[in-house]
């Protein structure tokens, strides 16, 4: 009997290190299991980004560098069949001179022809040396002497000067030319109630005849009046004669009829 329990209790023993085995085993596994898990690989991420890296990589080849036009060597380009070619564009005229251009040469000739009027008009007072006319594509210079128009110091026209006037008028009213009016004196020094200096004689001269011209059926919107005093001479004035010819009312007709331009421009 003892010795049957014996023999028991020593197989019994034996079989103990199964139970290590199973424990080791089953930590192996789960060891196993866990590396798996750690490991797997997302499937759907990773069908996207390959897709994603498929479409880059097979996409047709982009131009780095601008294509130029043309050819550098002066060659003709390589045309393309299906390219549409337009006729051939029919050579233009020359186009005419604009409406600005032609329109100046008309008013030139307009003032050459109105200066002719001038020249036949006072040929006399011209050769007389009392007025001075002096013509340009822009201009139309007439130059008379004080002493045809006003007495010394005075502003106030005398008799003399209203024929001058009305023959003057007669030339110009039928047009739209500016006209600028400019008094002129010597260097004679003036002192009157009335005028205090060559300034305010020189402008009145010039305003007397701009309203003896409007008087005459010139437009007042053609004109300007302008006084220079002493400072303007075309001669010296240390002799009689240059003083003589410094003291002048000097008719300045534009070619255009923008009167301020006509200020502005001379």
């Amino acid at each position: 009997m003892r010795r049957r329990s014996r023999r028991a209790e020593v197989a019994h023993n034996q079989e103990r290190w199964l139970i290590s085995y199973a424990d080791f085993i089953t930590l192996l596994f789960g060891f196993f299991v866990v590396m798996y898990s750690v490991s797997s690989v997302n499937e759907g991420k990773y069908k996207v980004l390959s897709e994603t890296l498929t479409g880059v990589f097979n996409a047709p080849q982009r131009a780095i560098q601008p294509i130029p036009v043309g050819s550098e060597s002066g060659l003709p380009s390589p045309v393309d069949d299906d390219a549409v070619i337009p006729p051939p564009v029919a050579p233009q005229p020359a186009p005419e001179p604009s409406t600005t251009v032609r329109e100046q040469g008309q008013r030139s000739e307009a003032l050459r022809s109105m200066a002719n009027q001038f020249a036949l008009e006072f040929d006399s007072l011209i050769n007389q040396d009392v007025v001075n006319l002096q013509v340009s594509d822009q201009w139309i210079e007439l130059s008379m002497r004080d002493s045809l128009l006003f007495g010394s110091g005075q502003a106030e026209p005398h008799y003399d000067a209203f024929p001058i006037m009305d023959r003057i008028a007669d030339i110009i009213s039928g047009t739209d030319n500016a006209i600028r009016v400019e008094g002129f004196t010597d260097n004679r020094p003036i002192r009157t109630g009335r005028f205090p200096s060559n300034w305010e004689l020189s402008a009145a001269r010039a305003s007397a005849v701009v309203r003896m011209l409007a008087t005459e059926g010139v437009a007042p919107s053609r004109m300007a009046a302008i006084g220079y005093g002493a400072y303007q001479p075309v001669a010296r004035n240390d002799t009689e004669e240059g003083r003589r010819r410094n003291r002048r009312v000097v008719l300045l007709i534009s070619r255009d009829a923008a009167i301020r331009g006509a200020v502005r421009s001379r």
